[in-house]
């Protein structure tokens, strides 16, 4: 509430602070069009663009990162050409905004395209890469990049549990966490592949029939692309960031809230032993991933620059010399 009582988008602070070097920019690149990702800079921008008469010049396009219901008002912009929001509910956020509909398009959160829905071959080629079983269920512990949180706890729950599983635990830069995880594994009851960090996290999605994560915007999204349905830390209340993701998991079927640390082992459990159930935790991942999402956001801001513009940057076809 505090940031939607202050508004420091309209701040001037931050322009004085900023102006300068952001007129060099364009002095530099001369752009057709100014996309922006973050609340403050849109409103920064859109300052700046009628500062320079460009307003009615080069569209401002904000790509809304946040993809829930609930969002900073900050994010609403009167000067903004397009909006690209990741689901329904951040449009129809930005609408009780104020933002006219025609403004905005969902075109789903950029996720990197090397985040995607495996073919049961390459699931199982993912799991034989790690030296896991490729038919068995996977349970993909993903304790973030700094390895902390309430994940660890969660684990050492899980580990105690009598399951027909496998696991594969990212433990991050926690060299201290990483250690842990492997003396635990050591005593599991079932096989645990323990890594540190790993800049292929793709691949252990591809893996995963299930993953065990913070509520994260980012995060939360690349798992969906990969159809991957999500056991979300929940066992403290979550942050008003996360509070609109774990909303939207909940209500739409595509995870499981997590109250409490002990919950996770028959949490897992229903989803091995319960297809159908299991099966429409995955069914309900496709209703919140739009395939090529980041393909279609660069193809609408590209859609902005005249065609003039784009004529004269095509490279001019090759000429064949003669024999």
């Amino acid at each position: 509430w505090a940031v939607n009582r202050f508004r420091p988008e309209q701040s001037n602070f931050f322009y004085r602070r900023g102006v300068g070097y952001a007129k060099e920019m364009f002095e530099r690149w001369c752009p057709h069009v100014v996309v922006s990702v973050h609340p403050l800079t849109q409103h920064f921008f859109a300052r700046l663009l009628k500062e320079l008469g460009l307003a009615d010049t080069i569209p401002l396009v904000t790509v809304v990162t946040d993809p829930c219901y609930g969002f900073w008002r900050g994010w609403a912009c009167d000067d903004v050409t397009l909006y690209l929001v990741a689901s329904e509910e951040a449009q129809r956020q930005l609408i009780d905004y104020g933002v006219a509909p025609e403004r905005i398009k969902v075109s789903g959160m950029p996720v990197h395209p090397k985040f995607e829905w495996p073919d049961d071959r390459a699931a199982q080629a993912a799991r034989s890469a790690l030296g896991l079983d490729p038919e068995k269920f996977t349970v993909f512990v993903n304790a973030g990049w700094v390895g902390g949180g309430n994940i660890p706890n969660i684990f050492r729950e899980l580990v105690r549990g009598d399951l027909n599983v496998q696991a594969i635990f990212l433990a991050g830069k926690n060299e201290e966490l990483r250690a842990e995880a492997e003396s635990l594994a050591a005593g599991a009851n079932f096989p645990i592949k323990v890594i540190g960090y790993s800049d292929q996290v793709e691949e252990l999605m591809r893996a995963a029939n299930v993953m065990i994560s913070k509520l994260g915007g980012l995060t939360t999204f690349e798992a969906l692309a990969c159809r991957v349905p999500i056991i979300a830390d929940a066992t403290t209340t979550p942050m008003p960031q996360e509070s609109g993701a774990a909303t939207l998991l909940d209500t739409r079927g595509a995870g499981v809230l997590l109250r409490r640390a002990g919950d996770i082992v028959p949490v897992v459990r229903r989803m091995v032993e319960d297809l159908p159930y299991y099966a429409s935790l995955r069914a309900a991942t496709a209703s919140l991933a739009i395939p090529g999402a980041t393909r279609r956001i660069v193809e609408e801001i590209a859609a902005l620059i005249p065609a003039s513009v784009l004529a004269k940057e095509e490279p001019a076809p090759a000429k064949l010399g003669s024999a």
